[in-house]
């Protein structure tokens, strides 16, 4: 059990640290409508793990970079929320940074198909706009950069 609290700490904590928008993470967790523990089978033979549905296929590199068995990366992503959503940060922060563009970033998000994208990318929109974490879709267009590293 997460308490909002902890939720809030964990959002914001992968926010920062990946230099994605909060509301952005709020906006996918609405629409993934994952939970902690949760392994939704797809058609592909793989899961979609937690809050913010991370594909298994995400597991074997995770694995490595941590340095444990690929059984532990999926229980950690799966089982603990603030790793989910670290991770599911992360891989915004990665989509973005392959198409240069935050909207694009959340298309890819969920999927490199223009059309699945692009309808994955209004539905979080849509989110936002409903919860008020953003007014007008215009708003996604600031400037979205990682931070520079000093010197």
């Amino acid at each position: 059990m997460i308490t909002p609290q902890m939720l809030a700490v964990c959002i914001f904590t992968a926010a920062q640290t990946y230099a994605v928008p909060p509301s952005v993470i709020l906006g996918i967790l609405n629409v993934e409508g994952g939970r902690i523990g949760q392994a939704v089978r797809n058609t592909n033979d793989t899961y979609d793990l937690g809050p913010m549905q991370i594909n298994t296929v995400w597991i074997p590199g995770l694995s490595v970079f941590w340095g444990v068995r690929q059984s532990e990366a999926l229980r950690l992503v799966r089982d603990d929320a603030c790793i989910n959503i670290g991770v599911g940060a992360w891989i915004l922060r990665t989509k973005m940074n392959q198409t240069g563009s935050l909207t694009q970033g959340i298309a890819h998000y969920h999927s490199g198909t223009p059309h699945l994208g692009s309808k994955y990318r209004k539905r979080v929109v849509s989110a936002m706009e409903r919860y008020r974490l953003v007014r007008k879709p215009e708003d996604l267009l600031v400037s979205t950069s990682p931070p520079r590293s000093p010197g």
